[in-house]
């Protein structure tokens, strides 16, 4: 299945910047997992950046993490009041809160127990004060008081992907299909931001729904990067390391062989896309048997258009194009090959979905009525 070359005019030449700094430098050889990042020249690409304002890696823009006492940030969550608790995970607790500067933040208090040690804080809080991306979340300050460890975010006020795409309340609209594809591009950008511009390329390990913050015009951003790791540079292919990420969004090669490559993003990349598009969970064990892993019973429609419809998400009630649909579903599917060689390559899949995007206006006709509709997804 080979739909990119409906989207994308390769280039021979990439471009990458230097985390942080507006150097440049050429990538004129091999490429980690299988490709090299392709796109436009660099000069193209600047021009592209700034029209969209998708880059702030620039030294000038950006600001040091600060460092907060641990008085100060109680004081800001109102001693982490369970009111002000907007997350909770393996790592610890997240709360709203706001700075004696009037700021409105999102701090999250790691666990003394928690999955996330101390070497996933560290990994944390420098990489976002290296990485500087208009779809990446903003670190504002961190806290090491005693045995106290905390990170302080940028507020995203809409939450987590995950709230809004599985089970919404009823008394809210579910995700229509142009917001998911603009979630899916501002994702996409975050990510090839990572891949190809950061030098060197930064494997994010931890791409899922959970992980996809969202502002109040539902701009994605991501965010947890305790699990990043700077990705293979010279000869290198992969990076060997311990099988980290969440289960049902791991790479099939990386959880058997711990051997890690951009095209392990990609894969995870692929389950993202299938979430927007099903409305599923990619592991959700209270489906019937065949149904609770969402690659495996997604897998057997990629070959046939005619059952593309059966994937997608009641919820929209058919209203999406039916051509967008197809591509975004070849798209999926490409991410989620089993092989990592033949999968996509990053910057390819940006294009293809900012054209999607494009494609994908709030004003589109039924595909099916809703009667038909709710039947399909009944049997």
């Amino acid at each position: 299945m080979s739909c990119f070359s409906c989207f994308v005019s390769r280039s021979k030449d990439a471009s990458r910047v230097e985390i942080d700094t507006g150097s440049r430098s050429a990538a004129s050889s091999g490429s980690v997992g299988g490709g090299k990042c392709t796109g436009a020249t660099e000069s193209e690409r600047r021009k592209k950046e700034e029209a969209k304002g998708k880059s702030t890696s620039n030294g000038k823009n950006s600001t040091a993490a600060a460092s907060f006492g641990f008085r100060e940030l109680a004081a800001a969550t109102r001693g982490f009041n369970e009111v002000n608790l907007i997350g909770e995970g393996g790592f610890g607790r997240v709360y709203k809160g706001r700075l004696s500067t009037g700021q409105v933040v999102a701090v999250k208090q790691l666990s003394h127990d928690g999955h996330q040690g101390f070497q996933e804080f560290v990994m944390e809080v420098l990489m976002l004060s290296l990485l500087h991306h208009s779809n990446l979340v903003r670190l504002i300050g961190y806290c090491t008081d005693g045995d106290q460890r905390l990170l302080v975010y940028e507020y995203m006020p809409m939450g987590c992907l995950e709230d809004h795409l599985f089970d919404p309340p009823q008394d809210k609209e579910p995700l229509s299909w142009s917001t998911r594809m603009k979630i899916a591009v501002g994702a996409a950008r975050g990510l090839e931001y990572l891949h190809c511009r950061a030098d060197p390329p930064v494997i994010y390990r931890d791409l899922k729904s959970a992980n996809i913050l969202l502002d109040n015009e539902f701009n994605p951003k991501l965010s947890d990067f305790g699990l990043a790791k700077l990705g293979p540079v010279g000869d290198n292919t992969h990076v060997s390391t311990r099988v980290m990420g969440t289960y049902g969004y791991c790479a099939p090669e990386y959880a058997m062989s711990g051997k890690l490559t951009l095209k392990s993003d990609i894969y995870s990349f692929g389950v993202v896309l299938l979430e927007l598009i099903t409305g599923r969970r990619a592991i959700d064990s209270s489906r019937r048997p065949g149904e609770q892993n969402l690659i495996s019973w997604a897998r057997p429609c990629f070959s046939d258009r005619r059952k593309f419809i059966q994937l997608v998400d009641p919820l929209l009630q058919g209203n999406f194009p039916l051509r967008c649909l197809h591509q975004a579903i070849a798209i999926t599917a490409m991410c989620l090959q089993e092989q990592p060689k033949v999968r996509p390559l990053i910057g390819d899949i940006v294009v293809a979905l900012e054209y999607l995007a494009s494609q994908s206006t709030p004003e589109v006709q039924r595909q099916n009525p809703p009667s038909q509709y709710s039947e399909i997804h009944r049997n």
